[in-house]
């Protein structure tokens, strides 16, 4: 049961960040526009940096649902890396600009991560 959620999470995570890192590259306006932020060539030029990183994270959980459902023992390092990242972006995005909306979405997707990974990993080394 918790492998099985942790897949569906790593899935559902991975649909998100493909789905931003698709817009920050195909629609960069209207994504940032989406933000708060006013496009101009200074945004649009952070934009695409900024979309090259939710590539990478992408892949990364990518990676890790694969391993996961693998039952490669080398998802773990990868699932801790992601929940560890995403509780660490929605900290400091509340504690920078005062949004707890990231604090939630983010901080509790990684928190999940994290907990399920260590619950998985209990189970998988019985």
């Amino acid at each position: 049961m918790t492998r099985t959620l942790l897949l569906a999470l790593l899935a559902l995570s991975l649909i998100i960040e493909l789905a931003l890192a698709g817009g920050a590259f195909f629609a960069r306006a209207f994504t940032l526009r989406q933000f708060g932020v006013t496009p101009t060539p200074d945004t649009a030029f952070l934009g695409y940096i900024v979309a090259w990183t939710l590539l990478f994270v992408s892949l990364t959980c990518g990676l890790a649902l694969y391993q996961l459902w693998q039952r490669n023992p080398d998802y773990a390092l990868l699932c801790y890396l992601l929940g560890f990242w995403w509780m660490g972006i929605g900290i400091g995005i509340y504690l920078a600009f005062g949004k707890p909306d990231n604090l939630l979405l983010d901080s509790l997707k990684g928190l999940l991560i994290v907990i399920l990974t260590s619950r998985s990993q209990v189970r998988m080394s019985r």
